[in-house]
């Protein structure tokens, strides 16, 4: 398995701080909670979140 990249652009009526904040600094634990037909949990391998962070991504089953 290789590098994997994603971009992607939209709008939205909540303001980027409270975005970024829920998204990025705490989407590990918010991303499994809100799409948990998807996402069964994601764990930080090795790192704290910076760059070279290694994350495992656990994807729901079906």
């Amino acid at each position: 398995m290789g590098p994997l990249s994603f971009t992607d652009k939209t709008s939205s009526p909540i303001p980027l701080a409270r975005a970024f904040k829920a998204l990025i600094l705490e989407g590990d634990n918010l991303i499994p909670k809100i799409m948990p037909q998807a996402f069964k949990s994601i764990d930080v391998i090795e790192g704290d979140g910076g760059a070279g962070t290694i994350k495992k991504i656990n994807f729901a089953e079906g």
